[in-house]
């Protein structure tokens, strides 16, 4: 089994309040998840209402697979949302024999 995790540090455009912050970030995570076979999330700089750190993960038994699914998300994470600035991106992957 492979596991593959890639972390996205967004900075968002016209942000003024936690609310606001929500109201941007619930619909990215929503399309990342309908777009890739990825599952998504606010993993980190909840406090911070124009910052967020965006987590996803994927399983297969494939390496190749994982890898593919990370680099389109790379790849095309921005290119969708243009109201966003991602700050870094990282990404690792894992086997379960590790």
């Amino acid at each position: 089994m492979w596991i593959g995790w890639m972390e996205f540090d967004v900075l968002l455009g016209d942000v003024h309040s936690l609310k606001e912050k929500r109201s941007v970030i619930r619909p990215l995570i929503a399309d990342l998840s309908r777009r890739t076979e990825a599952a998504a999330a606010e993993v980190g700089h909840h406090d911070l209402h124009r910052r967020a750190l965006i987590g996803l993960s994927v399983v297969a038994s494939d390496a190749a697979h994982v890898r593919n699914v990370l680099d389109r998300v790379d790849h095309q994470f921005a290119e969708a949302h243009p109201e966003i600035t991602i700050l870094s991106a990282r990404q690792g992957l894992h086997s379960s024999e590790d």
